[in-house]
């Protein structure tokens, strides 16, 4: 009889919201690779915790609904055994820069919510770019059985696959993560993995003010800056007939953009208009990478070193969602860097009533695609340096079969120790390949006394004659 799963609780606290991912696994095969899949998950209401800087105890609040199903989803007698951890991205990487106290503040909140729930509580932290990157490449793998996998006797098989690249987008950071066999010219970069018994050297990178929210700020922040700070001022990137009033303090509230801050009051207002012009917004957002400064053999930009990307890659998160939205709302392919070009250009010169007719449902994101698209193909192309050889070896898609793609069930794995350094040399399997040799042995020896009798049986009858 299979043994009862166990579970295991992973809140991914990002910085425009909370997921609580519940993982199963059955309890005999726990090292075994991609039988770990998602059980359940459930968005948290509202944005992320590093948005109750001012008011910690509801970020704690927050995941009351979410914690109260998984109450539900892992069976009673399971609770007291089942892992539950909490890590934090980019958005408190930032708040942790600008507001020390704050962001204590706010992890202490939430452990005492997660404290107070009857499963393993092991700790909320925030995670670095690199174990954010890095998890995410181990989860990809894992779930693509990239890694090892059991054979038809249950003895374990080094798949001669190769691993895939990892490249993750979210609301404050982004995330490059794949393996090289080039020299990584900065040691901040390198992560070398043990796992079942194989090394991995792992080229990783997270760019921080990167991710979807951050780079929208920062264009703001630009395009303010090149009108100097009129009343109105026209928006290249969003469509034309959408416009709208915001006040500076909510584009200078983050360390991304604080150090272009300009002396005015920040509870002043501005009316931005959007103008719909692809190509002045591709300007505009190319000038938030600096592709010129290097000080290693090469480099993606702002000066940090990364090697030829090579391999095949999953793009998951935000880059998943614009690439959807330009295939599924836009009805374009994107097969080449060339396609994602296009895409963007068509987007930006959408206007509004046009947009929300395609898609009523995404209102509130929908100004932004003509800029987000516009910034996923400068990042691959020009930042990453994929080109038509190596874009089309990049699969954009959120789930490996059921499971969603993200740095949650990698740390998950490594924290419950789950991928073990070394290869298993199971009992079973020394079992099996005993088995494996007898039989082999009993073939051999039935193959060679058949053909011995059969040529006995030949020289017999040739004697007769």
């Amino acid at each position: 009889a299979a043994s009862p799963p166990q579970y295991g609780i992973v809140l991914d606290a990002g910085s425009s919201h909370t997921a609580m991912f519940i993982y199963k696994w059955p309890a005999d095969k726990e090292n075994d690779t991609g039988v770990v899949s998602e059980h359940s998950m459930c968005d948290v209401e509202g944005p992320g915790i590093s948005s109750y800087s001012s008011n910690a105890p509801a970020a704690g609040t927050s995941l009351v609904h979410c914690l109260n199903q998984a109450l539900r989803d892992v069976p009673k007698e399971k609770h007291a055994g089942t892992p539950l951890y909490l890590g934090a991205t980019a958005g408190m990487r930032l708040l942790n820069i600008m507001n020390l106290q704050a962001s204590d503040a706010v992890l202490s909140a939430v452990a005492a919510t997660l404290k107070s729930y009857p499963f393993d509580f092991r700790g909320a932290k925030i995670l670095s770019g690199e174990e954010e990157g890095v998890f995410g490449w181990v989860t990809a793998n894992y779930l693509l059985e990239n890694f090892i996998k059991r054979g038809w006797l249950g003895e374990w098989i080094q798949p001669q696959k190769k691993t895939v690249g990892a490249m993750d987008f979210g609301g404050a950071s982004t995330q490059i993560t794949f393996e090289t066999k080039d020299t990584i010219e900065d040691p901040r970069n390198e992560v070398v993995l043990k796992l079942y018994g194989q090394a991995y050297k792992v080229y990783t990178h997270s760019f921080l003010c990167y991710g979807r929210d951050q780079v929208l700020k920062r264009l703001l922040s630009k395009l303010l800056q090149a009108e100097r700070y009129q009343a109105t001022v026209s928006h290249p990137c969003w469509p034309t007939g959408y416009h709208k009033s915001l006040p500076l303090s909510s584009i200078y509230d983050s360390p991304c953009t604080e150090k272009e801050r300009p002396g005015l009051a920040l509870n002043t207002t501005v009316d931005v208009v959007g103008t719909g012009n692809g190509s002045l917004c591709a300007l505009h957002v190319s000038k938030l990478f600096n592709f010129t400064a290097c000080s290693f053999s090469r480099c993606s930009f702002d000066g940090i070193f990364q090697p030829e990307v090579s391999g095949n890659f999953i793009a998951f998160s935000a880059f998943f969602y614009t690439v959807d939205f330009i295939q599924t709302v836009m009805g374009r392919p994107v097969h080449l860097p060339n396609d994602l070009k296009d895409a963007a250009k068509t987007i930006c010169a959408t206007s509004w009533s046009e947009l929300l007719q395609k898609a009523p449902k995404l209102e509130k994101r929908l100004p932004d695609y003509c800029a987000v698209s516009t910034f996923v193909y400068l990042l691959t192309t020009r930042g990453y340096n994929f080109n038509n050889h190596s874009f089309p070896k990049i699969a954009f898609q959120k789930k490996a079969g059921e499971t969603s793609i993200g740095w949650a069930l990698g740390y998950m794995l490594n924290l419950t120790n789950m991928i073990p350094a070394e290869k298993p040399s199971s009992h079973k399997s020394m079992l099996y390949n005993y088995w494996v040799f007898l039989i082999l042995l009993f073939v051999v020896t039935t193959l060679t006394s058949l053909v011995t009798a059969a040529c006995l049986l030949r020289r017999s009858k040739s004697s007769v004659i």
